[in-house]
Parts: structure tokens; C-alpha cells; sequence
């Protein structure tokens, strides 16, 4: 499941090697946004915003939640995406108070790599159509005869310079320091591809080993990916692109490997699509119950949003935000935990999120080592009786006397386990309906209720 790989209150560092430019965000937005959504290129924009302090602070992933306004799985999503794109690196270190990841923000690629990759610039091609990117390339890529007709006059640095006598020798050249040097193409394992099996049926006098170059290689394994072609399928496109001097260019494999695709496969063009990762268990593969629903909610929205819906769309107040984002951040407690811990405690305290009666709720359920949202809800009905105590406990003397038939609010999931139906109170979220009111009806249905 998601919960395994990141947790809201993880923290984060980032790591911003060098300085990014206006140049890169237009590359950000025109190439690589067709690619992996607007939501990754929002998650790489924020930490390249973050990671400019230079700092080496430390962030929880529930503050990029909420500068985002996603949940935690579209941010992990996101990350995946920016990772496989190549913008992104991620490093994991697993501490007692919880898991720290470094983010490693890398580069985009500049325009004339990006479109001489034969995998980015046919997945670009397939999202924006053969117009937009033409007007691309036209854009970026200046023309190979620009300087026709002129003659190189620049001076060489020996031209205008010279050694003075005066120099310092106590310059050290011993420092050791990270090198800036910006990647050339995406990350690619080429070394999957099984060379060996290509290689068996290329003679030595026809294909000399010294043509299979890295970079020939590179580019082999990236045809033989984009066109889902075999290593047998893969000898016959490197005999037709070998030149009259037995090399191999990457202009001439892709050519051939595209006039092979179509000869032999078809004659639309392959399409790349992203691989859209399950991130929830494979309980939920099946149709969701109105619980599981609810339980998918709780588990899914930030507890800013469930408050927002409790409060029928109204904007929550500032001291309950900072008290749910401090069960998240501090206590450390999970998102789905933190809603339903929400819920409850506002309808049971006529929608007052008192911080005392909460906290002690909440030490509770730590120590009870709850971990999901189904697993609250379940202590919440089986301990009820205790929570009431701790709320009268906690309530000062009242000057007026309430009526004795009023029934105090709780959350609809509460009623699971009763055999009696109750009025549902609270606003309902999320399209979610009274799960209490279904059961009824469906134990009306097959005749099992109490007479």
C-alpha cells in the first residue's frame, strides 16, 4: 500500500545542485508538462522554490500537501512521475522518529537533447500532435545555417591574456567539490535489453564489434523499447543502418528502425503511456461499500478539507487547522486517523474542537498503536463509554440546565454496531450517504429485523 512508501508526517530535505533559469521553466512547461501532468511539474516547481533558501531545513510532506492541495497519493504520483522523467531523485534514510527523503532536483534537458531522444520526443509528438511540435522545434532549435556566409573572427583566450610574474602560489587546488554538470538524456537501463541475443546473429565481417559503441547502444535499447521490438527483430534494423564505413550513427538507427516498424508493423506510430500505479490495497480491486467509501475519504483528504466539510464548506478557523496539522506533524499520527478523530470530537462537543478532550483522545489511540481510519472508528464505538466520562470530566459547571431528551451528535459511522436506527446528524461528505440507513434496509429486506 501507499502508507508503506510515505507518510504525511515524513519529512523532507531538497537538494537544488544548481541554479535553474528562465530558460528551464519554459522547457518545464512546453516538454516535459505534455508528459507527466501538471500536478508533477507543480510538485517540481514547489521544491524549486523551497530548495532556492539553501537551506538544510527540514519540511513534512503534510505542508506539501497543503501548498499543493493534493492528497498524499497524487503527491506521491506526482514524485514517481518526476522521478522516471529524469527531474528527480530520491533518497530515503529510515531514523527513529520516522523516514527522511532528499530530494535531488535535476534539469530538464535542453531543447536539442530532448528532441534528439527518440523515447521523449516520441511521447511529446503523441501528446501534442505533429503541429505543436513543429512550432516547438522552430522555437527552440535555431537554424543549422545561420552563420552562412560570415567568417569567424573571435579572439582565443592567448589572444588577449598573459601569465603575469606576479602570481599567487599559494592558490590550493586540493579542495574537493560536487561537479554541476547537467545530465544529457533521460535515465535510461539500457542494460536490459539482451545485447548477447542481438549480437548472436551479427556476423563479426558484417557488424564489427567496434560499431556497437555506448551510445549505439543506448539508442538501440531505446528503439527496441519505444517499438516493442525483440533482439532478433532489432539485428535486421542494425544492418540497414550501418553506413559504407560500417558505423552506426543514432540518425540513421532511428530511421531505420522507423521505416522497419512500418514495413513490418504498422504504419501508425508507436504511443508511449504512463503507467498508472495501484496505490491502495487489493481489497479495493472490488466495488466499495458505502463504509469503504467513507473509509477511502477519511484516507485520502487532507484533515483541513474535512473540516471545511463538517463545517458544511465554511473555511475552518485557524486554531483547529494548526491542532489538526499538529496531530499529523507532531503526534505523527495518520491522515486517516486525524479525520476520524475530527469527526468525532466536533459532533460529540456540539462542533467544538476542544484541544484537551482531543489530545487525550488522541494519546489514546497511539498508544492503542491505531493505523488506520477503519481501526479508529472501531475503537471509537468500543470505547465510547470512556470518551463520555472524559468529556464530563473536562466540561465546566453549566449555568442553564439542557433538556433531557436532546441526543448529543455523532458521526454516522458511529451507529455501526447498533441494532436501533438513529437520526443522522452531521453533514454528509464526499457523496457518501447514511450507512446506518442502509443497513436498515437492507436487513428489512431480508426480513432480520426486530420486531
Amino acid at each position: 500500500m501507499l502508507y508503506k512508501e510515505l507518510q504525511p508526517a515524513d519529512l523532507y530535505m531538497i537538494r537544488l545542485p544548481y541554479s535553474l533559469s528562465d530558460y528551464d521553466r519554459q522547457l518545464l512547461t512546453l516538454f516535459y508538462q505534455p508528459l507527466v501532468g501538471a500536478e508533477s511539474i507543480s510538485l517540481y516547481l514547489t521544491l524549486w522554490a523551497e530548495g532556492e533558501q539553501k537551506s538544510s531545513e527540514r519540511w513534512s510532506h503534510y505542508q506539501l500537501m497543503n501548498v499543493l492541495g493534493m492528497p498524499i497519493g497524487k503527491v506521491f504520483q506526482a514524485r514517481l512521475a518526476l522521478e522516471a522523467i529524469g527531474l528527480l531523485r530520491t533518497w530515503k534514510k529510515t531514523m527513529d522518529e520516522g523516514n527522511i527523503f532528499h530530494y535531488d532536483l535535476s534539469a530538464p534537458l535542453d531543447a536539442e537533447s530532448f528532441l534528439k531522444d527518440p523515447l521523449l520526443s516520441m511521447f511529446l509528438l503523441n501528446k501534442v500532435g505533429e503541429n505543436s511540435f513543429k512550432q516547438l522545434r522552430n522555437r527552440f532549435i535555431q537554424n543549422s545555417n545561420w552563420n552562412d556566409g560570415f567568417n569567424d573572427v573571435s579572439r582565443t583566450f592567448m589572444d588577449v591574456f598573459k601569465p603575469s610574474s606576479k602570481m599567487d602560489n599559494s592558490l590550493s587546488y586540493d579542495d574537493t567539490f560536487v561537479s554541476k554538470e547537467r545530465k544529457s538524456a533521460v535515465p535510461f537501463y539500457y542494460d536490459q535489453f539482451d545485447f548477447s541475443l542481438l549480437q548472436e546473429g551479427l556476423s563479426e565481417q558484417l557488424v564489427p564489434k567496434s560499431a556497437m559503441t555506448i551510445e549505439a547502444r543506448e539508442v538501440i535499447a531505446k528503439l527496441a523499447f519505444l517499438y516493442k521490438l525483440s533482439p532478433v527483430e532489432m539485428q535486421k534494423v542494425v544492418i540497414l543502418a550501418l553506413d559504407d564505413e560500417l558505423h552506426l550513427s543514432e540518425a540513421r538507427l532511428k530511421k531505420a528502425c522507423s521505416d522497419y516498424y512500418k514495413l513490418t508493423v504498422s504504419k501508425v506510430a508507436p504511443v508511449i503511456e504512463k503507467i498508472e500505479k495501484q496505490v491502495v490495497s487489493l481489497e479495493s480491486a472490488q466495488p466499495l461499500t458505502k463504509e469503504g467509501e467513507l473509509i477511502h475519504y477519511l484516507e485520502t483528504t487532507p484533515p483541513v478539507s474535512v473540516l471545511k466539510d463538517i463545517a458544511n464548506g465554511k473555511e475552518p478557523i485557524l486554531a483547529d487547522v494548526q491542532l489538526a496539522n499538529h496531530f499529523v506533524t507532531h503526534f505523527k499520527m495518520p491522515i486517516g486517523v486525524v479525520n476520524v478523530l475530527l469527526q468525532y470530537v466536533l459532533l460529540r462537543t456540539d462542533m467544538k474542537l476542544t484541544k484537551n478532550y482531543a489530545e487525550k483522545i488522541a494519546s489514546h489511540w497511539m498508544r492503542k498503536d491505531v493505523k488506520t481510519a477503519k481501526e479508529a472508528m472501531e475503537l471509537a464505538r468500543n470505547e465510547h463509554e470512556q470518551y463520555v466520562k472524559w468529556k464530563n470530566e473536562g466540561s465546566p459547571q453549566k449555568t442553564y440546565t439542557k433538556k433531557p431528551t436532546r441526543e448529543e451528535k455523532v458521526p454516522d459511522w458511529f451507529y455501526k454496531k447498533d441494532g436501533e436506527t438513529k437520526k443522522s446528524s452531521g453533514k454528509t461528505t464526499n457523496g457518501i450517504q447514511n450507512i446506518d440507513e442502509e443497513r436498515q434496509k437492507l436487513l428489512a429486506e431480508l426480513g432480520m429485523l426486530k420486531r
